[in-house]
């Protein structure tokens, strides 16, 4: 999801949960006027009750800071950091508008603390406290940190930071490996365009504005599919562009099968156009050798899926054990333009066209259902970005249809795939039929990218490898035969 602008208005909510893709913040609020403190450096070894008592005090942080968040440093000079550990999305955690989820919001508002440069420049070109141009990820720890607190009108509190910190050393997270003999992914590309296909036609309407970054974002999308070694990968936001020799899946597939022998070879599912009309699509790729499609490509182009949320693709596929199914899926975005009525945000946490994805969710269920039952397959994964995190009303409502959650099911603790604003949560989902549920041997994210800052992507400094190949990480699964 590539960043967009929003309102002031709406960069002024606390938590910023209620929208999916990672946005500018706003330009800080000013801070209240300083009161009057002692000249002594008081020093924290928790998050303080309330920070307005600290307002204009210079402080010493004994307990570790955990990164949280980059998304306000180049804009901002910022950083979002926390005590105790990571800051959850609410709705990732408790459903939304519960005792729960305000529960969170005010746990997340009493640790959550900006780092500051102390500066009103905008983008500026380096900042004071971080020694030259580091590569950071969120979940760092920082420690020892000194600063002055400002409090603004919203209670926000915000650390202007004294000297330069000290940044632990950079630790990357292996590819993940989980058990199985069917491995199957889900992977958001974050706009995978290629202009016309033969070198030419950038910038693109999303993604690469070069060549040269299409072919830095192309190397680090296949490092990533090709080290998570899987058989079968659903894909998000493809070009909508064909199937075609020129077409982003195409060169996708044909980058992933250079250098391997023919028995490895990917090929994609071709549903001969689309699917849907959207710039942006879904995909599925898979393994030639390993396994063989079963009956053709299916759709759904009507309902919720003609105009807001991305058509679904699904695939049944034919291995060395029992059929399967897999649909790939992308839900309407939490952004709110054009939305109205049902779909305006209601201020729950859920953010605008959440009434829409509720009714992707109940017309996938029936379309799928129906689909696999003519079909005569049992076991079936729902993969992709379905823009609600974990708790929101679309995926209660899978699972109040049925689905289970792969990573529940696997009893993976704390997963997570997307950070905004120094929030981390899931929008990305694998949600199996009971049949599928029985086969499923183990369920992996790989936190290649969602900690890792923009800064590190192919539109800047491109650090070399699969780091910050999109603002999503990908999720892997293991079943048995």
């Amino acid at each position: 999801m590539r960043r967009r602008s929003l309102a002031l208005a709406l960069s002024l909510l606390l938590p910023a949960a209620a929208f999916a893709q990672a946005q500018p913040q706003a330009t800080p609020a000013p801070a209240t006027s300083p009161a009057p403190r002692s000249s002594a450096t008081v020093v924290l070894t928790a998050a303080p009750a309330d920070w307005r008592t600290l307002q204009g005090q210079h402080v010493r942080i004994a307990a570790p800071l955990t990164l949280a968040g980059t998304d306000g440093l180049e804009r901002f000079g910022e950083l979002t950091v926390a005590f105790d550990g990571r800051l959850w999305q609410p709705s990732e955690v408790a459903a939304p508008g519960t005792a729960g989820s305000e529960q969170v919001m005010a746990d997340n508002q009493r640790r959550r603390l900006l780092l500051d440069d102390g500066s009103d420049a905008r983008d500026p070109g380096s900042v004071a406290y971080l020694p030259g141009n580091p590569v950071l990820r969120t979940g760092m720890q920082l420690r020892n940190v000194e600063g002055t607190v400002r409090v603004d009108a919203q209670g926000r509190a915000r650390l202007q930071v004294d000297g330069t910190l000290q940044l632990p050393e950079l630790q990357r997270p292996a590819v993940p490996k989980v058990p199985g003999s069917l491995q199957i992914a889900a992977f958001n590309l974050e706009n995978f365009f290629n202009g016309d296909g033969q070198g030419g036609g950038f910038p693109t309407l999303r993604g690469a504005r070069t060549l040269d970054e299409h072919k830095a974002q192309v190397a680090k999308l296949v490092a990533t599919i090709s080290a998570l070694d899987t058989d079968i990968a659903a894909l998000m936001e493809l070009e909508n562009d064909g199937y075609g020799p020129q077409s982003a899946i195409a060169e996708l597939v044909g980058a992933l099968n250079a250098g391997l022998p023919a028995t490895q070879h990917w090929a994609f599912v071709d549903a001969g156009e689309g699917p849907g009309t959207n710039p942006i699509r879904v995909g599925i790729i898979y393994k030639r050798g390993a396994f063989k499609p079963l009956g053709k490509p299916l759709t759904k182009l009507d309902g919720p899926f003609a105009e807001h949320s991305r058509a679904p693709l699904a695939q049944a596929f034919q291995g060395r054990g029992a059929p399967f199914m897999v649909v790939a899926n992308h839900f309407k975005s939490k952004g709110c333009r054009d939305a109205s009525g049902a779909d305006a945000d209601q201020n729950d946490g859920q953010g605008c066209w959440n009434a829409t994805r509720v009714e992707s969710a109940r017309q996938l269920n029936q379309w799928v259902k129906a689909e696999a039952a003519r079909l005569k397959v049992k076991d079936i994964v729902l993969l992709g970005d379905f823009n609600a995190y974990a708790m929101e009303d679309p995926i209660r409502t899978m699972h109040d249809l049925g689905w289970q959650d792969a990573f529940k099911v696997a009893k993976v603790e704390h997963p997570y795939s997307y950070v905004y604003n120094g929030y981390s949560g899931r929008l990305d989902h694998a949600l199996l039929s009971a049949s599928m549920a029985q086969r499923l041997a183990g369920a992996a994210e790989w936190h290649s990218n969602a900690d890792e800052q923009d800064a590190s992507g192919y539109q800047g400094r491109n650090v070399q490898g699969p780091w910050r190949s999109s603002d999503h990480d990908p999720l892997l699964l293991g079943f048995d035969k």
